[in-house]
């Protein structure tokens, strides 16, 4: 079971805005809060993926259209950028690459 009937739910909802000036918005998977993190990735041909524990989207950094993706279809030869997740003090906000190194998903 990918969520906790007892848990608190959010919506995530992911804003892009592209190179050139497009923009698009879109549903993640809730956040239970315990799978809320976002792993970004740079990937060819301007392509950005944004993984999180139980769904990924791959989002086209020149049109801003972005597609839900099965995770066996991603390339694995991406760069880590950085993630989304909550700090100590549980506020969301992003880490880059620089600050913290990519962390796994736990399994379940």
């Amino acid at each position: 079971m990918a969520t906790d009937p007892f848990l608190q739910r959010f919506t995530l909802t992911l804003h892009a805005k592209g190179l050139g000036g497009c923009s698009s918005s879109t549903e993640l998977f809730p956040d239970t809060g315990y799978a809320g993190r976002r792993n970004i990735y740079q990937a060819a041909n301007s392509r950005v993926y944004v993984v999180g524990q139980y769904d990924a989207r791959i989002i086209d950094s020149q049109s801003c259209q972005t597609r839900l993706s099965e995770f066996r279809s991603l390339d694995r030869n991406v760069i880590f950028v950085g993630s989304f997740d909550q700090d100590e003090a549980k506020h969301w906000r992003y880490f880059p690459a620089a600050q913290r190194p990519e962390l796994p998903f736990e399994k379940r």
